[in-house]
């Protein structure tokens, strides 16, 4: 058949289908369909009722013809096997079977999505801007929830789908600030804030995004003020407050200061009190003033990392510590140990900044070592070896000092050497010499005191030859050592003035023979007084000594101390008299007392022993009074007993006495015995 063939309703129908189909399928691939239950504006099911209506109007029957054709001509009209009701039933049931099927087929199939990348967006429709934001929302990251506000923001205000449209966009900026409020609990402040300034302000959460970055900078500032006051405190080494500080990193609200900081802070802290320990105790080694723990000291210093927080004051006490060994070096050296200065010196390590003093400290130590042998060639070696010092050296004062001490040194070794030269012939008129040699040197130089001392030592040397003779020929005379021979040794040693070598020894010996004629002189009246004490004239005794203790003579000291016995026996006769004529009135006051007066007897008196059995005879007579008071009355009998003084014989069986008395004043009470049952009468029955 030829398009001419065709009539003119069928060809625009069909065209107008085409039309619509074509429609249709844009519309699938734009996407043009309500993915919120909006019909599409391609729908199908407008296409099929545009299609009927258009069949209904290009084809129109005659109602005429209807009403004049009767069914049954009709029927006659056509095909036999058109007018089989078998076939027509099953064409009934077939065919709306197969339109529903397609119909729901239809309705079912969803239409293509859009490929958002590839839209261009002023062309795009509402409904594919809406999906495309909301497919790009769903990756939840601040740049596609932005895109996503960006692509709806652009719907009119009366547009049907704008109240959807703002409530999405309320819900992506709130989905922004969590992101910025996510960057701000992982300690990022600074993307936090310029995440939350990036919603657009003319939405509705954007009201709360000043307040929020408010709250922000102040936790960030307040946890910001907590690690830096904890870090105050670990400069200070005070561990514990920074520990407590610590804490209050728990309490801030931001994840990133209350774990990851509060772990970094507490790490830190145990490092610190650990470096910190380190440097008490390099302080307490340093503080003991011995060279081998100095540098431990130094050693625990250089330990603690760049990373402690005691680093900066671990760095500036391993030079303080340096400077201890230098300290320590020169206190050896003052003392004229340069052995052991140099290797105290040389021990210093680099780390102490010290090495331009070390080398100093060596160059002048050297010097002066050489110096201290005190020859000429030494100290010229001395003052060669300073003189190559720099002027730019902080000791190089002190070394020209030392060569202009030493240069003097020189000539004052020169005079001394003479001097020693002279003084060894030990002649008087060669040690006179000497000495004069040493006057040479002024007090104001180096070995001016060494002369002195050398002059004192030879002016001894030659008053001891002077001075001998007369001690020699003193001793001669006083070999005899009777009272003539002893002043004359006296008078001989009495030649030797104050001031000479040999007066202190002279003054030794006068005074020997002093006390020698003084014994001679006093002994016999020491004798006498002796002899009178022997007789029991103990008072006439006393009477004689006393002129030779109170003389302070040689016998003095010895008449004092006979003295001193002869009134002892004198005491010891009085109480032993008193306390036998006190015992005789038998009471117990009066053998206690009488007891009392005999243990005055000292116990190296000849008395003592008739004493102490008198005072075993007074106790017992005591304790008898004691037990015939406790037949009336034991309480008096008691004290009586108690009188008895200890050491005597009868202590231990007055103390038996009490014991025996206070048993029977208080018996222990005696343990209660059980009462007897009496048998009952039916006990006691026989049985028959």
């Amino acid at each position: 058949m030829t398009e001419r063939d065709i009539t003119d309703s069928w060809s625009r129908g069909r065209a107008r289908d085409q039309d619509e189909s074509q429609r249709l399928t844009e519309a699938q691939q734009f996407g043009e369909t309500h993915l919120f239950n909006i019909p599409g504006t391609g729908s199908k099911s407008k296409s099929v009722k545009r299609q009927t209506d258009h069949n209904s109007e290009e084809l129109p029957f005659n109602s005429q013809s209807e009403k004049t054709i009767s069914p049954d001509l009709i029927l006659s009209k056509l095909p036999r096997w058109m007018q089989n009701w078998v076939l027509w039933l099953v064409l009934l049931m077939l065919v709306p079977g197969g339109i529903a099927f397609l119909a729901t087929a239809m309705l079912l199939k969803l239409p293509a999505a859009p490929n958002c990348p590839k839209i261009f967006w002023p062309m795009a429709s509402e409904s594919v801007r809406l999906h495309c934001a909301q497919l790009a929302a769903s990756k939840q990251t601040v740049t596609d929830l932005l895109q996503a506000i960006g692509l709806v923001k652009q719907l009119s205000k009366n547009h049907p789908l704008r109240g959807e449209a703002d409530r999405f966009i309320e819900t992506w900026s709130k989905d922004i600030l969590q992101l910025a409020d996510q960057s701000f609990q992982a300690g990022n402040l600074e993307e936090a804030i310029a995440t939350a300034q990036k919603i657009p302000d003319d939405v509705p959460v954007y009201q709360t995004v000043e307040e929020q970055i408010t709250k922000w900078q102040s936790i960030w500032s307040k946890a910001e003020g907590i690690y830096q006051e904890a870090e105050a405190e670990l400069r200070q080494r005070n561990w514990q407050s920074a520990f407590m500080l610590s804490a209050k990193l728990l309490r801030v609200d931001n994840k990133y200061w209350a774990t990851t900081k509060y772990d970094e802070l507490n790490r830190i802290i145990v490092t610190a009190r650990e470096d910190g320990e380190k440097l008490a105790k390099a302080d307490s080694l340093a503080k003991s003033g011995v060279a081998e723990k100095i540098l431990e000291a130094i050693k625990l210093a250089e330990s603690i990392s760049s990373g402690s927080y005691v680093y900066q004051k671990a760095q500036e006490l391993i030079p303080a510590y340096g400077r201890k060994m230098l300290d320590l070096a020169q206190a050896k050296l003052d003392k004229r140990d340069a052995d052991t200065a140099l290797d105290i010196v040389r021990q210093i390590p680099e780390s102490t900044k010290l090495q331009t003093e070390v080398e100093d400290f060596i160059s002048l130590a050297e010097a002066q070592r050489s110096a201290w042998i005190g020859t000429i060639d030494s100290l010229q070696t001395a003052i060669s070896q300073a003189q190559q010092i720099d002027p730019s050296r902080a000791v190089y004062n002190k070394a020209q000092q030392l060569i202009a001490r030493w240069q003097l040194e020189i000539e004052d070794v020169a005079h001394l050497e003479k001097a020693r030269t002279l003084a060894s012939q030990g002649t008087v008129s060669d040690l006179t010499a000497a000495i004069a040699q040493t006057q040479l040197i002024p007090r104001g130089n180096p070995r001016a005191t060494e002369a002195r001392q050398e002059a004192g030592r030879w002016q001894a040397q030659v008053e001891t030859i002077q001075d001998r003779p007369f001690l020699e020929r003193a001793e001669q005379i006083a070999y005899l050592e009777d009272v003539n021979s002893l002043q004359a040794a006296i008078a001989e040693a009495s030649q030797i003035r104050s001031g000479r070598a040999l007066y202190s020894e002279a003054r030794r010996k006068i005074q020997n023979w002093t006390a020698k004629i003084q014994r001679i002189q006093d002994q016999p009246y020491l004798d006498q007084a002796r002899e009178l004490a022997a007789t029991g004239n103990l008072a006439g005794a006393i009477s004689a000594a006393q002129t030779i203790a109170s003389s302070g003579r040689a016998l003095s000291g010895e008449a004092q101390t006979a003295i001193n016995d002869w009134r002892e026996q004198i005491r010891a006769r009085d109480n032993w008299q008193k306390a036998r004529t006190t015992a005789l009135t038998g009471t117990p006051d009066a053998l206690v007392e009488a007891i009392r007066l005999a243990q005055q007897v000292p116990r190296r008196n000849v008395l003592r022993m008739d004493a102490n059995i008198a005072i075993d005879q007074w106790s017992q007579q005591l304790l008898d009074i004691a037990r015939t008071q406790g037949q009336s009355d034991i309480y008096k009998g008691i004290e009586i007993a108690k009188l008895v003084p200890r050491g005597s014989s009868a202590y231990s069986a007055a103390q038996q006495q009490i014991q025996t008395w206070r048993a029977f004043l208080n018996p222990e009470p005696q343990p209660a015995t059980p009462p007897t049952l009496s048998p009952s009468p039916s006990s006691t029955e026989t049985p028959n």
